[in-house]
């Protein structure tokens, strides 16, 4: 009797990762959601702001 059988089968894969994405997304919160993509876009703005008045401190010290 064999009760560990290795399988090559495709589908115990896919119901593991499928029930894996199932258990995280359903701990997931709308609200999360939406204060994670506001922060993203503050920092890639900020982000943009800084790079554009470095690029200009440094050209007006090289001249």
């Amino acid at each position: 009797m064999k009760f560990l059988e290795t399988s090559n089968n495709g589908n115990v894969y896919a119901g593991t990762f499928g029930g894996m994405l199932l258990s995280v997304f359903s701990n997931v919160f709308v609200e999360d959601l939406v204060r994670t993509v506001i922060l993203a876009v503050v920092g890639a703005v900020v982000s943009f702001v800084v790079s554009l008045v470095l690029k200009n401190f440094i050209r007006r010290k090289n001249r």
